[in-house]
């Protein structure tokens, strides 16, 4: 069944975080970033919402959370904040779970989560400069070099916890918004009243 109106308008959030961080990224030289999981997720999650696609919906708000731990650690603290990013990751993160407590989770989306990365990754793997390393895309990530002697090594290892990591994310939130389940409805009708 189709979402309603109002939930498949809530994808216009995080399209407009998207818009909001390619504005800051235009202005400041870096589009390329646009390609990270966040900025990418964003489009994922509101092109999900707007038609109605479960499976979208899920694998974006799968990443949410993987992408608001690593924002934090590597953007929020070492750099402070910056309005753009802020919308981006957190009301990613808001808007996902919104969504996924009226879609649910099911078994089969961190798969979906996973191909998403698969094809985000390749697709700045095409479009990105090597030395940005978007998605870690092109070389062993900084800090690695010691452990890995090649990037495909380092790009199997990390792809295998990547996709451990989505399943158990997907299974914590299958268990808190399984799948079938949907919201109570919020309001009575008169009807119901009259009987």
């Amino acid at each position: 069944e189709p979402l309603e109106t109002r939930y498949r308008l809530i994808g216009l959030l995080p399209l407009a975080s998207f818009v909001v961080q390619a504005i800051h990224y235009w202005r400041f030289g870096g589009m390329a970033h646009l390609l990270w999981m966040c900025n990418a997720g964003n489009v994922l999650l509101g092109v999900g919402l707007l038609v109605s696609h479960r499976e979208l919906i899920r694998a974006a708000a799968i990443w949410t959370i993987p992408g608001l731990v690593v924002w934090i650690i590597y953007v929020l603290l070492p750099s402070g904040f910056y309005f753009s990013t802020t919308l981006a990751h957190v009301g990613g993160f808001v808007v996902g779970l919104i969504a996924l407590r009226r879609v649910g989770m099911d078994r089969l989306a961190w798969i979906y989560a996973l191909a998403w990365y698969l094809l985000t990754q390749f697709a700045a793997r095409l479009l990105t400069p090597a030395e940005l390393n978007v998605n870690v895309s092109h070389r062993v990530q900084d800090g690695w070099g010691n452990a890995f002697t090649s990037y495909w090594k380092f790009w199997l290892v990390v792809t295998i916890v990547t996709a451990a990591v989505l399943w158990v994310i997907g299974k914590a939130l299958s268990l808190i918004w399984p799948a079938g389940v949907t919201e109570p409805q919020e309001a009575v009708s008169g009807s119901e009243i009259q009987a």
